[in-house]
């Protein structure tokens, strides 16, 4: 009988426990950010390259659930509109609170991932534009009290893929690029 009710007590215990780990149900999250891509291009050729620097829009919603104090996880759609090409990501993100507290500000660190689509850009005559992959880590600051609305700051590293087709001229044989985005992008936005 002793042992019973040892085993019971254990069991009651463990249960409250493991009920700690989510101590309410998960709530809806929304990140909204606008801002700037900036990067470096090197174009031409090798032996006559020309270095330009890049500013180009971008913004991006991230809609998910707060599944404890300090971990987010969601999707995410936005819109990079680079120079020669308009791309949609569409993926996944995880926000991480970094610093445990309870203050107004908070230290987040953002990882995204997914597809960039090439949907909304329309294509030169002979051009044919197909999006690629898309990595975007980084940190975030966000001020506002934890259970409402705040204001948010993020510094991110954004790596893009796009294949574009080129029409073929003259002696050309193909004449096909593999871009490869690389920016610094800073974004302000709101979040609740």
């Amino acid at each position: 009988m002793k042992r019973l009710l040892l085993y019971l007590i254990m069991a009651f215990s463990a249960g409250n426990a493991s009920a700690q780990l989510f101590p309410q149900r998960p709530t809806y999250v929304n990140y909204t950010e606008v801002g700037g891509l900036f990067g470096r291009v090197l174009s031409g050729p090798s032996t006559t390259q020309i270095v330009e620097n890049k500013v180009s829009l971008t913004a991006q919603t991230f809609n998910g659930v707060q599944l404890t104090q300090r971990v987010a996880v969601g999707g995410l759609v936005g819109i990079d509109w680079y120079k020669s090409a308009l791309l949609m990501p569409v993926g996944a993100g995880i926000r991480y609170d970094l610093i445990r507290s309870e203050q107004n500000v908070r230290l987040l660190a953002v990882v995204d991932g997914g597809y960039g689509f090439a949907w909304l850009h329309t294509n030169s005559t002979g051009y044919d534009l197909k999006g690629g992959w898309m990595i975007n880590p980084g940190i975030a600051l966000r001020v506002g009290k934890p259970s409402s609305s705040a204001f948010v700051m993020s510094l991110t590293y954004k790596r893009q893929t796009a294949d574009v087709q080129k029409p073929i001229g003259g002696n050309d044989i193909q004449r096909d690029e593999a871009r490869i985005y690389n920016r610094m992008a800073i974004r302000l936005g709101v979040s609740f």
